[in-house]
């Protein structure tokens, strides 16, 4: 079902109607995950912060310097844990709404990437979780000393609240990056972007990657490294991705035009042999004028022979008369 047949199937208000359903379904998911994630937020957190734990030992502790950090630290963490549980819930409903109006092919080829954005999102995290994480607190604690007589000692005391923040913002920062094939190779299928332009801007990716990695992470080497790095790998997948596409759409485009090669040759030929039958009718038609005109002719010669001039028997008796 095309766009213009579904458009005339379903008015505008219904349009609006399903879309209202689809967000309430949506949202509703978001909600349940919720307090799902916040009956379990102790757990949660807990694997957030295994990572500092780790790197600091079991008598350290962190803190919290306001009366309801804690409390609105952990709506925090069952929010961002409820997003990342019911992502699939909600690109499934905008799936929903949206694919009865796209050709059979189009479905074909955003499906793969509704399914990808929440592994590559998934990619990322684990990629900053398990690597990126413990080396970055690893370099910050580097600065703690024990002090003595050249002066205090410098120990770190956590915040709850903005240790939260930081693991959400490289998290984000990272499973966003991640999209970065789907986004190219959609815009390459659309044919905003081309294969070798991609190719041929690679320096100019690579600056704006480790930017962009600078702007995201924390202020040190490690993270924005650990950013920048996969950011050009993904870059060099989305090129091989959008010539994958371009070949696709090719093959598709010379496919369409040979179907349009054959349908105008059936058409000819089915031209050509309706002009065979038409001609044949009309040399059918004419040889059968021919006949009638001949027969006619006969007639007509028969009836002038009988009204002009006498007979052979008429001759014999006018002989027998004058002969009496």
């Amino acid at each position: 079902m095309n766009m213009q047949t579904h458009d005339k199937q379903m008015p505008i208000m219904e349009h609006l109607i399903e879309l209202r359903n689809r967000l309430t379904w949506a949202v509703l998911a978001l909600f349940i995950t919720f307090a799902v994630c916040y009956y379990f937020v102790e757990d949660i957190y807990g694997f957030l912060v295994r990572p500092l734990a780790n790197e600091m030992g079991p008598d350290r502790r962190m803190i919290y310097t306001a009366l309801t950090e804690v409390f609105f630290t952990y709506v925090k963490v069952s929010f961002f844990a409820a997003l990342f549980v019911s992502a699939p819930v909600f690109l499934g409903q905008i799936w929903a709404f949206v694919a009865p109006g796209l050709y059979k092919n189009e479905r074909s080829a955003f499906l793969p990437f509704l399914f990808a954005t929440p592994i590559l999102f998934l990619m990322g995290g684990a990629l900053v979780y398990y690597f990126i994480m413990p080396l970055a607190w690893k370099f910050f604690l580097s600065f703690e000393h024990a002090g003595g007589d050249s002066g205090l000692a410098i120990q770190l005391e956590a915040k709850v609240g903005e240790y939260l923040s930081l693991v959400m913002k490289l998290i984000f920062a990272f499973g966003l990056c991640f999209q970065l094939p789907v986004l190219l190779t959609l815009m390459a299928r659309a044919g905003i972007v081309t294969a070798d332009g991609l190719a041929r801007r690679r320096k100019y990716a690579i600056v704006i990657a480790f930017v962009f990695a600078a702007i995201l992470t924390p202020p040190d080497l490690i993270s924005q490294v650990g950013l920048g790095i996969p950011i050009i790998i993904l870059y060099e997948i989305s090129i091989v991705m959008a010539r994958i596409s371009e070949r696709k759409k090719r093959a598709a485009a010379d496919n369409d035009d040979s179907d349009e090669d054959e349908d105008e040759d059936s058409s000819e030929s089915a031209d050509e042999a309706s002009g065979d039958s038409v001609d044949a009718q009309a040399a059918a038609a004419a040889s059968y004028d021919d006949g009638q005109s001949s027969l006619t002719g006969s007639s007509e010669e028969k009836q002038t022979s009988r009204l002009s001039g006498p007979s052979s028997n008429d001759d014999g008796e006018d002989d027998f008369n004058n002969a009496r």
